[in-house]
């Protein structure tokens, strides 16, 4: 195993494949891409010495890929993943995970069609972006879990067009359906994710009626997905930014790998592009290429640090500096 000078590996987990990881106290949770395995617990409170606590099982044909914690509140997503168990359901699972060893389950939220892709959990309130019933693909939605026994919709937005059982026109018959990938919330603006319809920011100062502010689509341009819409929580060299990553799959043609930009939302209402990051060597002469060589996603829990984790596919772990942006 490669690694930088300034990064010291401490232990191995051997565990089937995760698609998010997430460390609250001195805990570690995995959500895990392939049926049985759902979610992993790992008490890592001595790191060099990592021991699993419980492991959530998930039945064929869904997954479980992503977990938040907080306030000893575990939420999972639950999705639609190749054939098998009709009854299942997709939607959100919320644990009781006080005693980590001992994950407690208090309800499951469901949602018609796949599931919940992804989400952001704030302690509070889970910010998702589930398949819904009259609707094209996944949209933006707000939950509450006040209380977690019973979560509640606050509110949801969608690209005008979506809302098939509502009567909207859908004008993308040759194009890529639209697909809300995941918002992330900062103050009282979530920045969003939406596949192949690019990037958009909204106003959810009234959780029950979130309001455009931007959109952003660098496609068909560059024909990856956009996956993370990350703001910092801290200002460089004066400017507001937002690092955005686009994913280097589900490419619209063949393609050079994907990377990541970084946007100066200064002005909100007017995203402006100002550098991108590729991994040196990656790309050396623009030709494309087979999927997962380029960018993936960067980690969403920050620390008030100008470095910011990547997971960058087959290149493994980058941290970045955006110190100057």
């Amino acid at each position: 195993m490669q690694s930088s000078p300034n990064i010291r590996h401490l232990s191995h987990i051997d565990c089937p494949g995760g698609g998010q990881v997430w460390v609250e106290k001195q805990t570690l949770y995995v959500g895990h891409m392939r049926n049985p395995n759902g979610t992993s617990i790992y008490d890592v409170s001595d790191p060099r010495q990592p021991r699993q606590l419980h492991q959530i099982e998930i039945p064929t044909g869904w997954h479980s890929h992503k977990v938040r914690v907080a306030n000893d509140i575990m939420v999972v997503n639950h999705e639609r993943f190749r054939e098998g168990n009709e009854d299942f359901g997709g939607g959100l699972a919320i644990y009781d995970v006080s005693t980590p060893a001992s994950p407690r389950l208090l309800s499951k939220w469901l949602t018609a069609g796949k599931g919940v892709h992804r989400f952001q959990f704030d302690g509070r309130y889970a910010y998702i972006s589930p398949t819904a019933e009259g609707y094209i693909g996944n949209i933006c939605m707000i939950l509450d879990l006040a209380d977690p026994t019973r979560p509640e919709e606050v509110g949801r937005w969608w690209i005008p067009g979506q809302w098939q059982a509502g009567g909207e026109e859908y004008p993308w018959s040759n194009y890529v359906a639209p697909r809300c990938h995941h918002p992330l919330r900062r103050g009282n603006r979530l920045y969003v994710s939406w596949w192949h319809h690019g990037l958009f920011i909204l106003d959810i100062e009234d959780m029950a009626h979130p309001k455009l502010i931007a959109s952003v689509n660098t496609k068909p341009a560059f024909p990856h997905p956009t996956h993370t819409c990350l703001a910092m929580p801290q200002r460089f060299k004066g400017r507001d930014v937002m690092v955005v990553a686009d994913e280097d799959v589900a490419k619209l043609y063949p393609s050079a790998p994907a990377f990541a930009w970084i946007y100066d939302i200064t002005d909100e209402t007017t995203p402006i592009p100002i550098s991108t990051f590729q991994v040196a060597g990656v790309d050396t002469d623009g030709q494309a290429q087979i999927p997962m060589m380029g960018c993936h996603q960067p980690s969403e829990k920050l620390t008030g640090s100008s470095i910011v984790p990547f997971a960058w596919f087959a290149q493994g772990l980058r941290l970045v500096d955006i110190a100057d942006p």
